[in-house]
């Protein structure tokens, strides 16, 4: 049974999933600074991380009908949702550094709830035992892809590889991942 301001949000959600103008603004008011810090932690640039928050928003409006909160608790699924917008804008950029991909993930987990700290360290640890069903060159190929931003052409260059292998690697990879992740295999 979810507290009351987990149900709070999770009423909020609802609405505007409906399309109820009234709810989306007292989301926004509900959750935006909690948001707007986690933009801020991984772009590291607050006008970028004011734009990516606009676009959390916009896409929330979008998407507040697939919320299922039987499956997460309301702020875990904005935080996810603002989580993807702010890597989305990074992989845009030009890679600032070498960061390692469990390092990075590692740093994105900077919330002060322990709870969702817990969720989170479980979710990391889900991700990094699913990392590990893949093959090096599988695993080699999405970490630079997605830590590091690189494109498909850029992986090929870097890897010595050619483009084709590349987004077959991707692909297997992330259709391997994602039946690891919903199976708990």
């Amino acid at each position: 049974m979810p507290d009351a301001s987990q149900q709070y949000l999770i009423d909020q959600l609802a609405a505007c999933a409906r399309g109820d103008a009234l709810a989306f603004e007292r989301l926004y008011r509900a959750s935006s600074s909690h948001l707007y810090a986690i933009l801020l932690r991984i772009v590291r640039d607050e006008s970028a991380a004011q734009d990516c928050l606009q676009h959390v928003y916009v896409r929330l409006w979008h998407a507040a009908g697939q919320y299922d909160p039987s499956r997460a608790r309301p702020m875990t699924w904005l935080a996810t949702l603002t989580r993807n917008i702010g890597i989305d804008w990074l992989r845009r950029q030009k890679p600032q550094d070498s960061t390692e991909g469990d390092a990075l993930l590692d740093g994105l987990s900077g919330d002060d709830d322990p709870e969702t700290r817990n969720m989170q360290a479980q979710l990391q640890h889900e991700l990094r035992d699913c990392l590990d069903t893949l093959t090096g060159t599988q695993r080699q190929a999405m970490e630079m892809a997605y830590f590091q931003g690189l494109t498909h052409r850029e992986l090929a260059e870097a890897l010595a590889q050619p483009l084709g292998s590349i987004k077959s690697w991707i692909r297997r990879g992330l259709e391997r991942l994602k039946a690891c992740l919903s199976h708990g295999t």
